[in-house]
């Protein structure tokens, strides 16, 4: 496994319920205290993000930074990202938004069709973690079965509206093979299990009733949500969608923490909608 990323600091915190990002806004809406990005200069504290930016497609990092700031979230999770392109959205967010971030990598893959560079040196791809506060014992995890191509999750541990908080962050095996993302994740929940208070990012390539995510929802609390599935496997309410496809495949599952206000956001810099959720501490 490819372990690696910025520094490390020492400490951990003690992290107590997992609930799923369920209810939201219609596509497009103006929702979870958006702000206007050249306006913004600080970060809304509790709130959280998570956001396949979609490789190769459109590298446009400075309308992806505008899309970011315009929510200001304390933790963003992101997926098919390339280091260069993060270090160049987290300069953008400081440069052009006064948006100052912690960045932590758990790439998974040094891929020079992707990532660019040199053949013998290739960029480097999979997974970051961006959050306003220092973040401490990162752990990159590369599942046992990647699928297709390799695939992990990642884990620090940082601050959201003012309690301590692990954060994961993954990115699951693609659509056609469910038996190998149910492998995932029941390596995922084992370590998310193991924390009071988490709060994972991702996109999880499976819609809610799917088998494979049956280990993530026994560890919600969240009763309510509108994704969570039935014991027939359809969704309780409206679940809205976050891929172009009409799919829902990126969530924001929360232990510890309650929704307060949630939304999803189409984007044209990704296949993939940006999924975001203000919370309230238990």
């Amino acid at each position: 496994m490819l372990g690696w990323g910025t520094r490390l600091f020492a400490g951990a915190a003690v992290v107590a319920g997992l609930a799923l990002v369920g209810p939201s806004a219609p596509s497009g809406a103006d929702v979870a205290g958006a702000l206007p990005a050249e306006a913004v200069r600080d970060v809304v504290p509790n709130r959280v993000m998570t956001w396949n930016i979609c490789n190769p497609c459109e590298d446009d990092n400075v309308g992806r930074a505008a899309e970011i700031a315009s929510y200001a979230p304390q933790v963003i999770g992101l997926q098919e990202a390339c280091v260069r392109d993060v270090e160049r959205l987290r300069d953008y967010l400081e440069k052009l938004h006064g948006l100052v971030y912690h960045v932590e990598y758990g790439s998974v893959l040094r891929n020079w069709g992707r990532c660019g560079g040199w053949p013998w040196r290739p960029g480097a791809f999979g997974q970051a973690i961006l959050s306003a506060a220092p973040m401490t014992d990162r752990v990159n995890v590369e599942y046992p079965d990647g699928g297709s191509e390799d695939r992990g999750y990642m884990a620090v541990t940082t601050t959201v509206g003012g309690r301590p908080a692990r954060v994961f962050n993954t990115h699951l095996a693609q659509r056609s093979q469910e038996t190998i993302r149910e492998g995932q994740t029941r390596v995922l929940a084992a370590a998310v299990a193991r924390h009071d208070r988490a709060i994972v990012l991702g996109d999880f390539n499976a819609d809610p009733g799917t088998p494979e995510l049956a280990r993530m929802w026994r560890l919600s609390t969240d009763n309510g949500s509108a994704c969570r599935p039935s014991s027939t496997g359809a969704s309780t309410g409206t679940c809205e969608p976050t891929t172009d496809w009409q799919s829902r495949f990126d969530y924001v599952f929360l232990r510890g923490f309650t929704p307060v206000e949630q939304g999803v956001r189409p984007s044209p810099y990704s296949d993939h909608h940006l999924v975001h959720t203000d919370v309230d501490p238990k």
